[in-house]
């Protein structure tokens, strides 16, 4: 991808959290590489080398900052086919697509050839999918050696790699230093605790909102303060709790140390549902141009766009919310958890059931679906929708192509355009998302639907954060 290396330069000099993670800045002096917000001494303008990626600066034998500390720059939305294609191949590697399986087979489950996928990363971030891989778990485990005290052991399985020799290796080899260098002042007993970093403005509250007014009963709890939830990835199962950090730009996580297994997952799948890669200064540019939208971008500096921490819960809580009220959703949903999730027990006396997950569901019938007060048709849809996903026809992860995957939901009976876009919006994480037909959104807006997607064409590519713009203006949530 190429970069102005002036604009990179003045962003470098007036430490600009808006650039955060959206280039990195290499010191031929130093031998290392930082995020433009770097609160070290800037080197002199000669000695600095810009880069799309901190694999790329890797690439060319530069190693992270132990300062400002790279991995924890927050990542980037892709706004394109081009960019989401990268985006879906480095989503894919952050869940370790490629920790048991190849650059072809990540391939295939983009729709495209590994030769393609090859050409386009080297083209935006200047180093092939292997390299990209080994950056990318070589930063997460930069950030659990300096977070938690997890086991050595422990670290290098939960950040993909293979064995623990083969990360001491890679770690000496690219870094010039042994793990344990790193080893912070986290406590060895009790839940594990990180932090993820976003670029200001973060209209938080707004989020909670949202989030508290889809709470899945038995699953999530939200209050004025934390979101927290049960979690189930593979045979690991716990809790975490979220909240807006003390220092500035951060979210502080908290996890049940029996998710260490998985806290690489966990740590991307939160990144997304707080849409913590959003990059506000060039959505409400855009937005402000419109005179619809002016006043409620101005209002609510920062608005996000709530991602989904598991796509299929998401997805179901979609169905469920067809033509009836957030707070009717909301009633079905938990007595969907309550009659098909697992129950368990956390610190939270709230949080008491894992989420239904898809294989659970697809050996569920239609009539005990309906049996709780869903309709007949949205019932039948959900009993379909399970072993599309396990057939693999759906895929609701952010690591698929989002219009192959609005089409192949769009081919469930009882899904339509609105619930195919809202599903884009939130599980595939798409900001271009467009539900036209909420009748909200209309309402909203003062116009038709085709006049409505005429005048959307200017907010392109952040049409989902229109959206939320206009519910906003009406204090709608959808």
């Amino acid at each position: 991808m190429e970069l102005d290396s002036d604009a990179c330069f003045r962003a470098v000099r007036a430490r600009d959290h808006r650039f955060d993670g959206r280039f990195f800045v290499a010191i031929t002096s130093t031998g290392v590489y930082c995020r433009p917000i770097c609160p070290a001494r800037p080197a002199k303008r000669e000695n600095m080398r810009f880069f799309s990626s901190a694999a790329a600066a890797e690439g060319r034998g530069f190693r992270p900052c132990l300062r400002c500390r790279p991995e924890r720059a927050p990542g980037l939305a892709p706004v394109d086919a081009f960019s989401r294609l990268v985006g879906a191949v480095m989503a894919g590697i952050e869940e370790h697509a490629l920790s048991s399986t190849g650059v072809g087979d990540l391939a295939a489950s983009l729709g495209v050839s590994d030769r393609h996928l090859r050409r386009v990363t080297e083209a935006e971030l200047g180093v092939s999918p292997i390299e990209l891989a080994q950056t990318q778990r070589l930063l997460m485990a930069k950030r659990l050696l300096s977070e938690t005290r997890l086991s050595q052991t422990e670290i290098a399985f939960a950040s993909g790699f293979g064995s623990v020799r083969r990360f001491n290796a890679l770690f000496k080899s690219r870094y010039q230093l042994s793990p344990r260098a790193l080893r912070g002042t986290a406590n060895a007993a009790g839940s594990l605790h990180c932090q993820l970093e976003f670029r200001p403005p973060f209209a938080w509250r707004r989020l909670l909102e949202y989030l508290r007014l889809r709470a899945i009963p038995g699953v999530e709890w939200v209050d004025e303060t934390h979101y927290r939830r049960t979690v189930a990835i593979g045979d690991a199962w716990g809790w975490i709790a979220v909240s807006l950090g003390k220092n500035a730009n951060a979210l502080d996580v908290e996890i049940s140390p029996s998710l260490a297994p998985v806290i690489g997952t966990v740590i991307v799948r939160v990144k997304r549902l707080f849409d913590l890669g959003a990059v506000p200064d060039a959505v409400s540019t855009l937005l402000r141009k419109d005179p619809m939208l002016a006043a409620v971008v101005r209002r609510i500096p920062g608005l996000r766009v709530a991602g989904a921490f598991d796509g299929f819960e998401l997805a179901v809580r979609a169905i469920l919310g067809q033509q009836i009220s957030v707070k009717g959703a909301t009633t079905l949903a938990g007595r969907w958890a309550h009659a098909f999730g697992v129950p368990v027990a956390t610190p939270y006396p709230a949080l008491n059931r894992l989420t239904p997950s898809a294989q659970r569901m697809a050996a569920i019938s239609t009539n005990a679906i309906a049996a709780l007060g869903v309709v007949g048709a949205r019932a039948r849809c959900l009993s379909l929708l399970a072993p599309a996903i396990l057939e693999r026809k759906v895929k609701l992860t952010f690591a698929a192509n989002v219009e192959e995957q609005v089409e192949a939901l769009m081919s469930l009976p009882g899904i339509g355009p609105w619930t195919a876009q809202y599903i884009a919006m939130r599980a595939l994480h798409w900001p271009d998302a467009f539900p036209s037909g909420d009748l909200m959104l209309l309402r909203a807006a003062n116009l038709g639907q085709r006049q409505l997607q005429a005048r959307a064409q200017a907010w392109r590519p952040w049409r989902a954060y229109a959206t939320h713009y206009l519910w906003q203006s009406l204090g709608a949530h959808p």
